[in-house]
């Protein structure tokens, strides 16, 4: 391990004090650390702040919930660089590591023991019109196209690896990997996929139509959302808002060949984790 860069929750206490810590290990064991520059100024380590690429580090550490960890990926945008999870959230599906075992997990990597977990990873891109020149993202979990103006639908047309499927009148609709259909798509009672699929997850939210289930697409599939009618929408990628979509303005979802890589220490069960989580009993 030659350098790594540290990624920290702006507002929680703990996340500075890890930072603190996790910059400390690094220094004594020689390994160049910086921070982006706002996450640096907000837990008061100004002298870590830099404006590097992270492409530049051989591991990233996440400090943090599950926001963190997404807006990690996001800085990464397809980077291949291994990624630590330390929770300081709630659920914390994505990190692996709690606060106690930051250090020993320092120490693991640094000595080769673990090992990676590739998640799926979904190239978004949006035209919004003539005027505007096309926008592209990445997203760990979902995009997601949803109304603008309360009490009203949004009228979505939506074509599958290029052949059209159906309109949906809807609150919005939800494009999820694996990975996100834990999230957003969970609450709009989206099925649960194994992270270790690679799949599309196409879910309505509140549609107003019969037809109201979620389709599970293969990852050679894509899906395009136009939107239509005369009511806007907005499209947001990752809990963070992007672009807001006038009618006309058409979406396109794809797996990407680009994958989030987390650390992992021994075997992970995807459905003990589910279980724990939400606190399932055994019988």
């Amino acid at each position: 391990m030659k350098a790594a860069m540290i990624v920290a929750h702006h507002e929680r206490p703990e996340a500075a004090r890890l930072a603190q810590r996790a910059a400390a290990w690094f220094q004594e064991h020689h390994v160049e650390v910086w921070m982006p520059i706002q996450d640096a100024k907000a837990v008061g380590l100004d002298e870590l702040a830099a404006d590097r690429p992270p492409s530049g580090a051989s591991l990233v550490v996440s400090l943090g919930g599950d926001g963190t960890m997404l807006r990690t990926v996001e800085l990464l945008d397809g980077e291949p660089v291994p990624i630590l999870g330390v929770n300081v959230g709630l659920l914390g599906y994505l990190s692996e590591v709690e606060p106690e075992a930051m250090t020993t997990s320092l120490e693991r990597i640094a000595e080769g023991d673990y090992r990676i977990d590739e998640r799926m990873l979904l190239d978004v891109s949006c035209t919004p019109g003539a005027a505007h020149a096309p926008a592209t993202w990445r997203a760990l979990n979902e995009a997601v196209i949803e109304k603008l103006e309360p009490g009203h639908t949004v009228r979505l047309f939506v074509s599958i690896d290029g052949a059209p499927f159906t309109t949906y009148a809807a609150d919005g609709m939800i494009v999820a990997t694996p990975t996100g259909s834990t999230a957003y798509s969970l609450s709009a009672r989206g099925p649960v996929l194994s992270p270790n699929q690679r799949a599309l997850l196409l879910t309505p939210v509140s549609p107003h139509m019969l037809f109201d289930r979620s389709l599970v697409l293969a990852p050679s599939e894509f899906v395009e959302i136009e939107v239509i009618g005369h009511r806007p929408a907005h499209l947001s990628i990752d809990g963070h808002r992007s672009s807001t979509l006038e009618p006309g303005a058409r979406v396109v979802c794809r797996p990407s060949e680009a994958v989030a890589r987390l650390v992992r220490f021994g075997p992970v069960r995807f459905h003990e984790i589910l279980k724990t989580k939400f606190g399932l009993s055994d019988r």
